[in-house]
């Protein structure tokens, strides 16, 4: 087995971050990943836009020119797969994790196309992959989706759109746009504060006119073939439905996190402990960057503010060798 001074599990902007720092720093490292160079930005809907600007997505000063003021999907995609090549930065693209096991020093890596040795590991999962589930019966039937891409497939559809963030509200313009008759369900009382500034009121004005629904503090009961059941401040109804995109956020692996041993926050937000100078677990040699630092509150950790963690993280590393 192949043996590295780091192994960074996620090949996301911040795992590629890791690897440049680690590069510089004269480390022997990879980066396993499960799917594509950036994957979770891959499977972020077509026509989407970020937030922040495009030089709060750089990586090492490398500029990222885009056409707008907030970068589409597939600038990011375009400017992460330039330095992944233009840095030769070494990636196992579509192998997965299976196994972490601890030595005595070190780690032994198995993954779904072979194992590795590793001095330590760095965790830069995000946490794209497993959705914040309703919990309903009927949520399995093949209508319901959890991820959204293309508003084309609604068009002149039923569609419930269940969540009142940046991707419930963008999918829910973009396919009423196309034709799709769009219901928002909403647990809240109104549309979320952290809807992008610029979108926001092109759904309140969309909801106020009728030409998208939303049910406020309404919750989905069951999940039927032709409808849905809800249940409101008046009590309980049914929709007719043809599709349910259950837009209510992600949340990061903390399964494999536990697997690992690291210590996770005995409250709700389930935020691993680290040691925020050198973003080094309980765990001697396992390393945290990212999203994945912030437990279920996704929202504390971006591209733009955890770039840092790359820098930390290879600093303590050379530091030891």
């Amino acid at each position: 087995m192949e043996k590295f001074d780091v192994l960074i599990i996620g090949g996301g902007p911040i795992g590629i971050a890791c690897a440049i720092e680690a590069q510089k720093k004269n480390l022997k490292y990879t980066i396993i990943e499960k799917g594509c160079i950036v994957n979770s930005l891959y499977n972020y809907p077509e026509g989407m836009s970020f937030f922040s600007t495009s030089e709060k997505l750089e990586i090492d000063g490398i500029p990222f020119i885009s056409k707008n003021a907030k970068p589409l999907k597939a600038e990011a995609l375009e400017y992460y797969r330039r330095i992944v090549t233009s840095r030769d930065l070494r990636m196992q693209l579509f192998e997965k994790v299976t196994e972490v096991k601890r030595l005595n020093p070190g780690f032994e890596v198995h993954t779904s196309k072979g194992a590795y040795l590793a001095d330590n590991i760095v965790v830069a999962i995000g946490f794209y992959d497993l959705p914040n589930l309703l919990n309903v019966p009927g949520e399995e039937l093949p209508k319901v989706a959890h991820y959204y891409n293309n508003p084309h497939f609604y068009a002149r559809q039923e569609v419930a759109v269940v969540g009142a963030s940046n991707s419930a509200v963008d999918a829910a313009l973009e396919i009423y746009r196309k034709g799709g008759n769009v219901t928002m369900i909403v647990r809240g009382d109104d549309i979320g504060e952290r809807v992008k500034y610029w979108v926001r009121p092109d759904i309140i004005n969309r909801i106020a006119e009728g030409s998208i629904k939303a049910h406020y503090n309404t919750n989905i009961t069951e999940i039927l073939e032709d409808r849905i059941k809800l249940r409101g401040p008046e009590g309980d109804f049914e929709l007719p439905n043809d599709y349910v995109l259950a837009l209510t956020g992600y949340q990061p692996n903390f399964a494999f996190l536990e697997n690992l041993g690291v210590e996770l926050s005995k409250d709700a937000l389930r935020k691993p402990i680290y040691n925020e100078a050198t973003m080094e677990s309980n765990q001697p040699g396992v390393y945290l960057a990212g999203v994945v630092c912030g437990g279920m509150k996704t929202n504390e950790w971006f591209i733009e503010n955890s770039r840092v963690h790359a820098g930390m993280i290879a600093e303590s590393i050379a530091l030891r060798k």
